[in-house]
């Protein structure tokens, strides 16, 4: 079985749609409350990851179930720089680039990597920061927590980047599927 796709944009657009389909796709194949729960806390950090590393996002979602297996689906454009990219990677299961499988695809792979921008990182001058009542506000670093979540409960979660475009494939085995 196969679900609609649904269309997530950075804004939220689509996310509930998402969580929606996860939980037709639940019922559809009959898994158990406590399994359907996983299943959609599975979709919200799958998206939720994305979201924060790749932050821009543009992307397609679906739900692939069969014989007990559930496989999400979620595709994306982003320009991501050599730190993005690495802590996107470093969140599948094998913390390997899963679109580089082939000579060619390894090749490409690391010239894409080496062509990563580096991370911008603004210095303003000590006497602007002077004038500045509670110093710079910066953004928070990502603490991963949907990374974790993920290699907890997924038993496999596959990253793919290659020529801007990041596929994130996360598979579960669920036991009571008819």
């Amino acid at each position: 079985m196969r679900s609609d796709t649904v269309h997530i944009d950075n804004s939220g657009k689509g996310f509930e749609s998402a969580v929606e389909q996860t939980r037709k796709v639940a019922a559809y194949e009959g898994i158990s409350a406590a399994e359907a729960v996983q299943l959609q806390v599975l979709t919200e950090e799958m998206l939720s990851l994305a979201r924060s590393v790749t932050g821009e996002m543009e992307a397609s979602f679906w739900i692939e179930m069969e014989d007990g297996v559930a496989v999400m689906h979620m595709a994306t454009q982003a320009v991501l720089d050599r730190q993005k990219r690495a802590e996107l990677i470093a969140s599948s299961t094998s913390r390997k680039n899963e679109a580089a499988k082939t000579f060619l695809g390894k090749i490409r792979d690391r010239f894409e990597e080496a062509m990563a921008a580096d991370p911008e990182t603004v210095s303003l001058p000590t006497d602007i920061l002077a004038d500045l009542p509670f110093g710079v506000l910066e953004e928070p670093e990502w603490d991963g927590y949907e990374r974790s979540i993920l290699k907890r409960m997924a038993d496999e979660v596959k990253i793919g980047v290659q020529r801007g475009t990041v596929e994130i494939t996360v598979s579960k085995r669920f036991g009571a599927a008819k």
